[in-house]
């Protein structure tokens, strides 16, 4: 790293680089964001002869993992869970030697609040989307047009073959209406992205329908053909669907940053990226005195938007495809309250919103239902998650954090009876957090890759191309790992 004008290429830090020539110097690898993206790429390289930096621009690691205590329990204030069945974050932990801190939920069962009050979700469905007319009946969660406009998909006439991406709105609802959009997908979808279904890209967010329904006469036997034959019995215990960490998610972004031994710097914000001879040249910190980094290859772990920006004057092409990821503000709001505030335990991990409701919830998670182990730790208090915000319903959190709490508290009190005030409170703001995954998005990342492409020694990984849930952003981190290193590999083997 230097300071001021003329700076020179940053020296390797000793050891062969890539195809293990001792001759050579290490190549320098800056990896700029230090979310989980870009800390599980950083932790990729490890061991790889290259000397790896990580570069941050805020006062912390982690991006939207974090935690806090509400009532002297510590609660994750970002994402609080991850995907168990897919492969990439379960075996990271397992790595990290953190399977024994490994936390798998309580319940996973949860209710729409709609119609006055929580009901249950069809009991076979996908991301909302039911397998037939019958897991609606006796639900509550439709009026009875909405019923029978459910149970036509059986009858219309085999969706034509179509490569056209459309929204979720426009293909769901006609096969089964809108009101099965409205109550049912968009707000299991809606507490991914916190996007709308009108918006938000059937083929990138609902992909295994995506692929499965042009096999099938009626949208909901493409359902069925995704789910178990039947619900999980005593000989076949169904496998927990999401698992966190007993000191919460947020407590993993500092132990997998020292296990990469990466350098790593915070309140570093790269203001440009520039290609040189031999690599890149990053612009770092202020206008008044700014600091450089030169480096061989750089994975851009960051925001859509940042990512653009930078990406301008080299790649134009990627910087207006990134431009294009618009993103959702929100904020989760975490209460505390004593067991008497509630007439009735807290049952099920929690419920969803639907919009069309208007209510200023979006979803609420039983924080101490749902992971057991918090509940242990604060005898007597239930701690509740509550989620404000979507794209578009920005004014709602322009309010102050004290205004947001009572909102959620009030929305609390209606959905389950809960009296008093609450015991803590902590407000969490994520402003621009969630990428939306809007119509043409598959193509989108595939216009930003082509053109990321074409510039050797650059990579991008993050939440804003293939899923916005912890192991897609880890398996995109090690996608541009690889991407990298064969780049560096390919050049030694030039030299």
């Amino acid at each position: 790293m230097t300071a001021g004008p003329g700076p020179q290429p940053t020296a390797g830090r000793g050891g062969p680089g890539p195809g293990g020539d001792p001759g050579l110097r290490t190549p320098v690898v800056a990896i700029i964001g230090g979310g989980i993206a870009g800390l599980a790429a950083a932790y990729a390289l490890r061991g790889a002869g290259v000397a790896v930096t990580v570069l941050e621009g805020s006062p912390r690691l982690g991006g939207k993992l974090a935690v806090s205590p509400v009532a002297g329990i510590d609660v994750d204030a970002g994402a609080e869970a991850l995907l168990a069945r897919r492969p990439e974050g379960v075996g990271l932990l397992a790595e990290l030697g953190l399977e024994s801190e490994r936390r798998d939920p309580g319940t996973t069962s949860a209710g729409i609040w709609t119609r006055g009050q929580v009901r249950p979700l069809p009991r076979r469905q996908f991301m909302g989307v039911p397998a037939g007319p019958a897991e609606l009946a006796g639900t509550g969660l439709l009026s009875p047009e909405g019923l029978a406009r459910a149970a036509a998909d059986a009858e219309l006439p085999a969706a034509p073959a179509d490569d056209a991406d459309a929204s979720v709105t426009d293909r769901v609802g006609a096969r089964m209406g809108r009101e099965v959009v409205d109550r049912l997908v968009e707000p299991l979808l809606g507490g991914v992205y916190a996007g709308r279904c009108e918006d938000l890209s059937f083929q990138a967010t609902l992909a295994p329908l995506a692929a499965a329904a042009p096999r099938f006469a009626s949208l909901g036997q493409a359902v069925a053909s995704l789910l178990p034959p039947g619900p999980p019995g005593p000989a076949r215990p169904a496998p927990p669907v999401f698992t966190t960490l007993a000191g919460g998610l947020g407590s993993l972004p500092p132990l997998l940053a020292a296990a990469s031994g990466a350098e790593v710097r915070t309140r570093a914000t790269v203001r440009e990226l520039a290609r040189t001879a031999g690599g890149w040249r990053l612009t770092i910190g202020s206008a008044h005195a700014p600091q450089w980094l030169d480096a061989d290859a750089v994975i851009l772990a960051l925001p859509a938007r940042p990512a653009s920006r930078l990406l301008a004057g080299t790649s134009p092409a990627a910087a207006a495809a990134l431009a294009e990821v618009s993103y959702a503000s929100m904020a989760v709001i975490t209460l505390a309250y004593p067991d008497a505030a509630f007439p009735a335990a807290p049952a099920g991990s929690g419920f969803l919103v639907p919009a069309v409701d208007g209510h200023a919830v979006k979803a609420v998670t039983y924080s101490t239902v749902k992971w057991p182990h918090l509940r242990s730790e604060g005898a007597g208090l239930h701690l509740v998650r509550c989620s404000v915000g979507r794209l578009g319903d920005e004014a709602i959190l322009q309010r102050d954090d004290d205004d947001l709490a009572g909102l959620a508290a009030a929305d609390l009190a209606a959905a389950t009876g809960v009296r008093g005030r609450p015991a803590d409170v902590r407000v969490t703001r994520w402003g621009g957090g969630l990428p939306q995954y809007s119509v043409g998005h598959l193509g989108r990342v595939a216009r930003i890759r082509a053109g990321v492409a074409a510039e050797p020694g650059l990579a991008v990984c993050g939440a804003a191309y293939d899923g916005v849930g912890i192991p897609a952003c880890i398996a995109s981190a090690r996608q541009a790992a690889g991407q990298v290193l064969a780049h560096l590999t390919a050049r030694a083997a030039r030299s």
